[in-house]
């Protein structure tokens, strides 16, 4: 193992496309370099240990067995991650896991017990945790400029042409579904801008016409205090058909957010006079509003912020029982540069979680996106799906109970 001052060397477990475009995020970090990649097919280990001038080898095992490897990076399907995480762990190396943590809420609180007992750092890739936009709504949640979002909801008409029939994604056993594949991602940015785990589950699946192929799913998540979060997937669009829209409502405000991988965000606030102010001065404190610890800036990031004042009566409005003296209209604009910078955003949130993951080993702390989040994020989608399964609301049960094991 590396001393504490060397880079940590880091072994890519799954060399296909994700593991490749991974491997491209973290390239040149600071503090991590990469030693070694693994991949039953020979072909695909070979040509990415090229890239990298690192050895390719067959395996996990392989992997483990090299001394100089630090950190794990799990890029396989979902049923692999969680033996693979576990294994990675035991074997005393940290690891960056692409989400899900794990196919079931069960294994996940496996992965999260062996963390603990490792005493190793876990991090699970859910890129919205670093990404800029959602990072900037939850410190101006927490400034008080936005009330913590009463609605929570998200629209997702993704692509499936890149999946035909008999791609893994629609195989239950391999990816979990469509809510355990990706709504993790949706459920965990639920939950962090919330502020809450949550409570219960309504869900429909809807099958492909003449196939047992599931492609839309759609969820309404209770959390605590009324706020609820509603979710739909759809993977029946061409890639040049796909649209994502992000909604929250925060009463006397509200939050749109474009895009998966979010590039460009809309508020608009009714506000007091010192309301007003404090967002007139947020376009010169765009980069520290932005700033995600490991995602660089390419200069082209923008704040654009309207105050628009007396626009409404100077009387009291009441929203929800709460009496407000709110006369002015403000309209922010967050852009990260466009639709044309996606796949610069995504390779830098993923970047930033490996960042993440070498702050904490040198600095101790707790990942954005650890191993609670990566469980709590399973067990609504285990939840969900059972949910769509049966037609009746289902119970989410806390990560205690995971974490518990049975009586």
């Amino acid at each position: 193992m590396t001393s504490a001052t060397a880079p940590l060397g880091l072994g890519l477990a799954g060399c296909g496309g994700f593991g490749a475009f991974l491997l491209d995020a973290v390239a040149g970090l600071p503090g991590l370099r990469p030693v070694a990649v693994a991949d039953p097919d020979p072909r695909r280990a070979g040509a990415l240990a090229k890239r990298y001038a690192v050895p390719a080898l067959a395996g996990l095992d392989e992997l483990l067995a090299r001394e100089e490897v630090d950190v794990v990076a799990v890029a396989t399907p979902p049923a692999a991650h969680a033996a693979m995480a576990t294994a990675a762990l035991r074997a005393g190396r940290h690891v960056l896991c692409e989400k899900p943590l794990a196919a079931t809420a069960a294994e996940a609180a496996g992965v999260a017990l062996e963390a603990g007992r490792a005493g190793r750092t876990l991090v699970v890739d859910h890129v919205l945790r670093y990404n800029p936009l959602l990072r900037a709504v939850e410190r101006l949640t927490a400034e008080g400029l936005l009330a913590r979002p009463r609605r929570f909801l998200f629209e997702n008409d993704a692509s499936d042409e890149d999946l035909g029939p008999d791609h893994w994604f629609w195989d239950r056993a391999h990816s979990g579904g469509i809510f355990v594949e990706h709504g993790v991602h949706f459920f965990d940015a639920a939950r962090a801008l919330l502020g809450s785990d949550p409570v219960s589950v309504r869900a429909t699946a809807v099958r492909r016409p003449g196939t047992e192929i599931v492609d839309t799913v759609s969820a309404d998540v209770v959390h605590p205090d009324g706020a609820l979060a509603s979710h739909l997937h759809s993977f029946t669009h061409a890639h040049r058909c796909e649209r994502q829209l992000m909604r929250l409502d925060h009463g006397f405000a509200e939050t749109r957010i474009e895009g998966w991988i979010p590039v460009r965000a809309e508020i608009s606030a009714w506000t007091d006079e010192e309301g007003a102010r404090a967002w007139g001065e947020l376009p010169g404190r765009a980069g520290t509003l932005l700033h995600v610890e490991g995602f660089r800036p390419h200069g082209g990031e923008r704040v654009r912020v309207t105050v628009e004042r007396d626009a409404g009566s100077t009387a009291p409005a009441r929203g929800r029982g709460q009496w407000r003296t709110v006369p002015h209209r403000v309209r922010a604009v967050l852009d990260l540069g466009g639709e044309a910078r996606k796949p610069y955003v995504y390779r830098e949130s993923v970047r930033s979680a490996a960042a993440d993951l070498l702050r904490v080993v040198r600095d101790g702390g707790t990942p954005v996106a650890d191993a609670l989040a990566g469980l709590t994020a399973v067990a609504v989608a285990e939840t969900a799906t059972r949910a769509a399964d049966t037609g009746l609301a289902q119970h989410v049960p806390g990560p205690d109970a995971y974490l518990r094991g049975p009586a």
